[in-house]
């Protein structure tokens, strides 16, 4: 598994991060036995650099289960996903921590961000849960540009996670360009543009089951599902030319960006894990992408 430093001031991490979310059942029922055994062949697979959330209904529990005997092995991240007053920051993490099983998260991250509470005051307070060595890093989720300027004033900043993908690019326009500029690394997320790339869902597809974040979701309208569906159908002969899945070749073309450090894949079973971690070693040449990009062509989607 290939690494990158995770900004000019974090560590090295694995190009394919873990992403737990789907262990807590948020796209999904999924059995304990089986979000577990996921986990592990993540870390099989040399994905070290694993990424849950507060918010993620029981993936914080389950991670912390699936990490006994192994927490030297991981990168972990965390968010802190509602509260962000200083009553309530405190408490998140130590209950982040019992869930997971730690003494520390090596980083913790705003999950979006909350202009009710100033920023200068949470930031803060994440010094201070760093100075008190239960958070190592500090990281940002969902800001702009220019509110990830402003929380970088009060607290070294070593990642940003935003989504990217294919499909939805709008990271392009202001934000990676910032990052880059500010020695900012990123952890992008939905680079499938949650299962549209997957190639599994047809142009007419609903999503309908119970808890699974993706039904009603305005991502995924009739008119989103259309488009995605033209790109995935031109792609997966391409993947399939150079021995690769259309999974993988979505996973590895957002590596291709100078701004992404690590891609965030989730995963439902081992299987899954294991054919998005494959994605970590392979690197698109600029003829590869220029041929994709042809592919895609102006298709470009919005939650509009």
């Amino acid at each position: 598994m290939r690494t990158k430093q995770l900004g000019k001031n974090g560590p090295e991490v694995s190009v394919i991060c873990f992403g737990a979310m789907e262990l807590g059942g948020r796209m999904g029922p999924i059995e304990e036995s089986e979000a577990i055994a996921t986990a592990h062949a993540a870390l099989d697979a040399g994905v070290t650099f694993w990424d849950t959330a507060e918010g993620y209904a029981t993936s914080e529990e389950i991670t912390g289960k699936a990490l006994v005997g192994k927490r030297d092995q991981v990168f972990l991240a965390t968010k802190l996903s509602c509260d962000q007053s200083k009553e309530h920051i405190a408490d998140a993490v130590e209950n982040s921590l019992r869930m997971l099983q730690t003494d520390y998260v090596d980083l913790y991250q705003l999950h979006r961000p909350k202009p009710q509470w100033p920023i200068e005051e949470t930031m803060g307070d994440l010094v201070k849960l760093q100075e008190q060595g239960k958070i190592k890093h500090i990281g940002l989720s969902n800001f702009s540009a220019a509110q990830t300027a402003e929380a970088m004033q009060y607290a070294t900043v070593i990642s940003h996670q935003p989504r990217y993908s294919m499909l939805f690019r709008e990271s392009e326009a202001e934000l990676f360009p910032f990052l880059l500029e500010a020695g900012v690394g990123s952890m992008v997320y939905a680079p499938l543009a949650k299962g549209l790339l997957s190639g599994k869902y047809g142009p007419d597809h609903v999503f309908t089951v119970e808890g699974d974040t993706r039904a009603g979701h305005r991502s995924f309208n009739a008119e989103n599902m259309q488009a995605a569906h033209g790109v995935t159908e031109r792609l997966k002969g391409w993947a399939s030319d150079h021995d690769r899945s259309l999974v993988q070749l979505a996973v590895a073309w957002t590596q291709a960006h100078p701004a992404v450090t690590a891609t965030i894949c989730g995963a439902k079973s081992p299987d899954q894990i294991i054919e998005t971690g494959a994605a970590g070693d392979w690197v698109l040449s600029e003829s590869d992408l220029a041929e994709v990009e042809a592919l895609i062509g102006d298709v470009r989607l919005t939650d509009d």
